[in-house]
């Protein structure tokens, strides 16, 4: 392995705001990435707006420091216009980035421009080689990989794929694969995949096993993470790869930005310059103090569900004080296991914070009744809460007290950025030439930016009679950089003679040239740009609508079975396909034989999450020989044509891509079919109307819809039968509890959610209604669309062929689609969006 240099290690920080953007600038990072108004991942962030993209890239680059512009959202059909007009916008502006989600947004910024670069966001869930591999016919610069993969796999990845890699390393962490929550959008109508999070996971959920309510104490939040701090591994980050040093938090404060960039410089510095790179206790209490959940290395680290969820709090709390040992009548007594001073912010937790919990600032500490001044290091003190701020009847022994916030340490962090100082400076290298009668001649060189520009004198230089210009009065004369971005480093003078021009001429000179370095610092990039008719490549003749012919429907119906008996059972209707969605593999070849058996044709599903090492999972669904494969991940769509471009005599099962490829327009489609799938099923992102303006665009002959459901909510790393129904970590040592028992996460509506583990231990948490779009398979038929979805979960062989039977005669046209909703008394609803119903 080559060697490691400082410069090949980024350090990437979050902006919502020009606070925080200057904030990260002069606290260290390599680059930024921000939002503007529209298309990104925080909608609920300040954001910038598209027309200050100039502004802002000129800001970064004056201080050598990248901009990429996070994209990192599902794209509909109807907005693929505007979308066009922000990239073209970055590409005019000169973004250094931008961080996609939507593999079409990827298809369409190439046809706009080839040079162009993109990042692969972690949104995309890139989480193996194989899935880096599928994005390099794109030429992704750059992946970001799910905050899943430990770092044995991130070694692998770097190793077998030869991609940058880009990994979070601080800040709040994601229970589900990102890209593939859809709890949000479900119960609140603000999709995740949309920009606007409603972090259910952060809800308090009641654990249900076998239908029985379990106790867990003050254990509330089941799926609520701790905030990620991956400082003390910088060492073996760099050393497995990993080039790019992302932190979460473009909803966070400029203080927190700040604090966090300056810590992870720090590390990341003292490593290369040989130093012991482990944080202090200062430095991690000082990062907890900004915000902090409590902190875990996550998943980097491998699988501890102990570790990952508490389940005690879902908000941030800060740094831990201790817990009140007696109340007193002014203030409480506390043995301190963290320093304390007047004026911090503290907050009484007495283990429920769906409850109001009582807080304020330190009006006084008292050591035995005397008063303490400055800042009380640790043992037995007295907290003295201002008067007014805390109802000490409401406060028990026993209670944690925790430090919310500290007033020094948000000043000290604003003074690094609120300054008039230029917040980097950069050596430059000045030559002087001249002979009389000639122009001075000055060549400046930006070191760091390995730029020069030449600079002259008007008035021409002339004999000196008196005090002939030396050395020493350049270096004074130049060297007068305060307040630009410069400072004088070498200096070479290269005069004939003794000679003198008016100082004033100096002056001018030395002004220009710090304006033509600043200028060629701040130039936007150059890219090429094309024009593009982004629906120039959409079918010209709409598909056939897909309507009974002599008493048959064109339309097929597909139904996907999670158990052998319903297998068994959708075998005895009259359906196209039945897929087999087993939690373990072990299953499959009895699925597939009673598919046999019953002439039925039969599609095995691959996992939704592919990590390094599981490609064996593909060549044991093969050795099954089913007729299709469903498949549900970027790695298995590669892994699969890979292995038919080395084995083409082998008989090839139809693949069929799933909702879970996040296909949300006519671009990500035909990506998808063109990279060798027969059929893909549209994203659960969209509603009704967004469906219809994809079905308008689309080859609907090569789609499926799935047209009823319980939707996979939240699809987790996180095992919830490993962590509260086993002593275990993970799956090496938990039992397998989920091989006995069935778990559901109760909400506060009283709705019990059915967890489900798959293969790989994940688990997928789905929703406990079912939901139907029956109502609009007039409209999907008119539009040509083929093949309609059945999708299982719990129900019984009887419901099974119920439920087979309403759909079949809805394709007839025997009886509505509202009558089948209505019938089933499902959620009336297509996809998880909530709102716009056909006109």
């Amino acid at each position: 392995m080559s060697e490691i240099r400082k410069s090949d290690i980024e350090l990437l920080a979050p902006a919502g705001d020009w606070d925080c953007m200057r904030a990260a600038v002069a606290n260290g990072a390599d680059a930024v990435f921000f939002g503007v108004e529209k298309f990104n991942a925080r909608a609920r962030a300040n954001n910038f707006h598209t027309d200050e993209l100039p502004d802002i890239m000129s800001f970064l680059h004056r201080y050598g420091v990248k901009g990429f512009l996070t994209f990192n959202i599902l794209v509909f059909e109807e907005e693929l216009e505007d979308a066009k007009s922000l990239i073209e916008a970055c590409i005019d502006a000169g973004v250094d980035a931008v961080i996609v989600q939507d593999l079409g947004l990827v298809r369409m910024i190439r046809e706009l421009s080839p040079d162009f670069p993109i990042h692969g966001s972690t949104q995309m869930t890139i989480t193996s080689p194989e899935a880096v591999e599928f994005t390099k016919p794109f030429d992704i610069e750059r992946v970001v990989l799910g905050r899943e993969n430990n770092l044995k796999q991130i070694r692998q990845i770097g190793e077998q794929a030869k991609l940058p890699m880009e990994v979070f390393v601080h800040g709040a962490l994601c229970v589900s694969y990102s890209g593939q929550c859809l709890t949000s959008e479900m119960w609140g109508g603000r999709s995740a995949n949309r920009g606007e999070c409603a972090q259910a996971c952060r809800l308090p959920y009641d654990l249900m096993v076998d239908g029985e309510h379990k106790p867990m104490g003050d254990v509330a939040y089941l799926l609520s993470p701790k905030d990620l701090a991956a400082i003390e591994l910088v060492p073996e980050l760099i050393e497995a790869g990993v080039t790019s040093f992302k932190i979460e938090g473009r909803l966070k404060s400029p203080e927190y930005v700040a604090n966090v960039v300056s810590k992870y410089r720090k590390a990341i510095d003292r490593y290369f310059d040989g130093e012991n790179p482990k944080p202090t206790k200062e430095e991690l209490r000082e990062l907890e103090q900004s915000f902090s959940r409590g902190f875990t290395h996550g998943f980097l680290k491998g699988t501890n569900n102990k570790q990952l969820v508490e389940g005690t709090y879902p908000k941030s709390r800060g740094v831990y004080l201790g817990r009140v040992k007696q109340v007193l009548r002014d203030g409480v007594l506390c043995e301190l296991e963290a320093p304390l001073k007047r004026g911090d912010g503290i907050c009484f937790d007495a283990g429920d914070p769906t409850k109001k919990e009582e807080g304020g600032r330190v009006y006084d500490l008292r050591r035995k009744g005397v008063k303490l001044e400055g800042e009380a290091q640790g043992g037995l003190v007295e907290i003295v809460p201002g008067r007014s701020d805390v109802d000490l009847s409401r406060v028990h022994v026993g209670d944690r007290i925790w430090k919310t916030n500290d007033p020094h340490l948000d000043k000290r962090m604003r003074q690094s950025f609120e300054t008039d100082k230029p917040y980097r400076v950069f050596p430059v290298n000045v030559k002087v030439i001249g002979a009389a009668g000639q122009p001075l001649k000055s060549v400046w060189t930006d070191v760091t930016a390995n730029h020069t520009v030449v600079v002259e004198s008007e008035l021409p230089l002339a004999p000196a009679e008196k005090r002939p210009m030396t050395v020493e009065l350049f270096r004074e004369q130049f060297g007068r950089l305060g307040g630009t971005i410069y400072k004088l480093d070498g200096l070479e003078v290269h005069l004939g003679g003794d000679l003198i021009v008016p100082m004033r001429e100096l002056n001018q000179m030395r002004r220009r040239a710090v304006e033509l370095l600043q200028e060629w610092r701040e130039r936007p990039r150059a890219y090429i740009k094309r024009s593009v008719d982004v629906y120039g490549d959409t079918p010209v003749q709409p598909a056939a609508p897909a309507t009974p012919v002599g008493g048959q429907a064109r339309a097929r119906l597909t139904a996907l079975c999670r158990s052998l008996d319903q297998v068994q059972a959708a075998c005895a209707m009259n359906v196209e396909l039945i897929y087999a969605d087993f939690e373990f593999i072990k299953q499959f070849p009895a699925a597939v034989e009673a598919a046999r058996a019953a002439g039925k044709r039969i599609a095995l599903a691959t996992p939704r999450i592919h990590m390094p090492g599981e490609t064996g999972y593909f060549k044991n669904i093969l050795n099954l020989k089913p007729d299709a494969v469903l498949v549900r991940n970027t790695g298995a769509v590669y892994w699969f044509m890979r292995y038919f471009a080395e084995h083409p005599s082998e008989a090839r099962p139809e693949l069929i891509g799933d909702f879970s490829l996040n296909v949300a327009n006519h671009k990500t489609a035909a990506l998808f079919l063109d990279a060798g799938l027969s059929r893909v099923t549209p994203s659960y992102d969209l509603n009704i109307q967004q469906m219809v303006d994809l079905l308008r665009r689309t080859d609907t002959s090569r789609l499926e819809i799935v047209i009823h459901q319980h939707l996979p909510m939240f699809h987790t790393e996180h095992c919830v039968y490993c962590t509260f129904l086993s002593p275990g970590t993970d799956y090496t040592n938990c039992g397998r509890p989920c091989e006995e028992h069935r778990a559901s996460l109760k909400d506060r509506v009283g709705f019990s959610h059915p967890v489900r583990v798959d293969e790989g231990c994940r688990n997928t948490v789905y929703n406990a209604i079912d939901q139907s779009g029956a109502e609009y398979l007039a409209n999907f038929m008119e539009l040509g669309v083929p093949s309609y979805r059945v999708e299982f979960l719990e129900e019984s062989p009887e419901k099974v062929q119920e439920v087979l039977g309403l759909y079949e005669r809805a394709l007839r046209g025997q009886i509505s689609g509202t009558q089948v909703w209505k019938t089933l008394k499902s959620t009336n609803q297509l996809g998880v969006t909530r709102g716009q119903l056909v006109k």
